[in-house]
């Protein structure tokens, strides 16, 4: 169950109807998940999957939308973000995988793209496809290369405006958070003045005694958990439908920081804590022929925009503990097994 059916309430401001990131109108989510031994006699094992977030539904390249990335902590592999803060656009679905899953996903999706519109890289520029990652190889057999481009593809194609699937699910799959299984996590803000905040976080990080299980009245939990793994990371991906600018998207995308250590986290050195906000208020066509442009959006000192903060770190940190919620006790490679948060 998530949080709030556990009869937890996070923050002041209310979820949307699905608490998802798909609340945000045209946001849609898909996984492939990658669960099975590779051979009989080896205990390597497969416990991985792709993530896909498609901003809106049509056709990605064609309709850019508002974009901006913030580094959090910086020990994280991640493609397409020099270029989307440049021009603060997303042309590409927000695709989240394994450490070294990152090429394939990447690969996949471009030839995604590459299908679908027949003038990148002919008769127009090139793409730029944003892929992050988080290190599930403590129950994944990483140097195998179990991600192919197939799977982005197929996590693509899947993708749905429904609620999306949590826990040891997609690239969530085989990752740990805080010394329990994690993975992905999703919940969203409706604001006063109507603007829908959604997150979707690829939890992977933290220790035990760092997660302040206290301040959701779970109760102190003194064994079952990992001390083994490493510091770990977090992709956090904010979706809005409110009218920002790629520097207030900037802004929005800080904030997740603020719920990312209310659960206790500390941006450890081996930590690759990396956020991306976009807007779908905006869509930006790639072929034009005007010279300027007009767009609304939120005024800087409105106290809507503290009211957007807020919902970020709101989302995040609900995100966070609905990835440990709706996550599941899984095994992995070499016999290892990291089991669900006890209640």
């Amino acid at each position: 169950m998530k949080a709030r059916e556990r009869g937890m309430k996070i923050g002041r401001i209310p979820p949307g109807r699905k608490n998802c990131i798909t609340d945000v109108k045209g946001v849609k989510v898909g996984h492939v998940t990658l669960d099975y031994p590779f051979d009989n006699n080896s205990r390597d094992y497969a416990c991985t999957g792709v993530t896909a977030i498609l901003p809106h539904e049509g056709n990605l390249f064609q309709e850019k939308v508002t974009a901006a990335s913030y580094v959090i902590n910086g020990f994280g592999k991640t493609t397409g973000l020099i270029q989307l803060n440049e021009l603060g656009l997303l042309e590409s679905p927000i695709m989240l995988t394994n450490t070294f899953g990152v090429p394939a996903v990447t690969q996949g999706t471009l030839q995604y793209m590459l299908e679908n519109n027949p003038d990148i890289g002919d008769t127009t520029g090139t793409i730029n496809i944003v892929a992050g990652e988080c290190n599930d190889s403590y129950l994944n057999s990483i140097r195998h290369f179990p991600v192919k481009p197939e799977h982005a593809i197929e996590a693509i194609q899947q993708a749905s405006k429904e609620t999306a699937k949590e826990g040891a699910v997609g690239a969530g799959k085989g990752m740990v958070c805080f010394g329990y299984k994690g993975g992905i996590g999703t919940s969203s803000r409706i604001t006063e003045d109507g603007f829908t905040i959604g997150c979707l976080v690829l939890s992977n990080f933290g220790k035990k005694e760092e997660f302040q299980e206290f301040r959701y009245s779970l109760g102190k939990q003194n064994s079952g958990s990992l001390s083994e793994t490493s510091d770990g990371s977090i992709i956090l991906v904010i979706a809005t439908d409110a009218p920002l600018s790629d520097r207030q998207l900037l802004r929005v995308a800080k904030r997740t920081g603020v719920g990312l250590s209310r659960t206790g986290s500390h941006y450890s050195h081996g930590s690759g804590d990396i956020a991306i906000a976009f807007s779908t208020a905006h869509k930006i066509p790639h072929y034009s022929n005007i010279i300027t442009e007009s767009r609304d959006q939120v005024r800087e000192d409105h106290p809507v925009m503290n009211e957007i903060f807020t919902a970020a770190a709101e989302a995040v940190e609900e995100a966070i503990l609905n990835s440990l919620l709706q996550a599941v006790t899984t095994a992995g490679r070499n016999g290892h097994i990291v089991n669900a948060f006890p209640f």
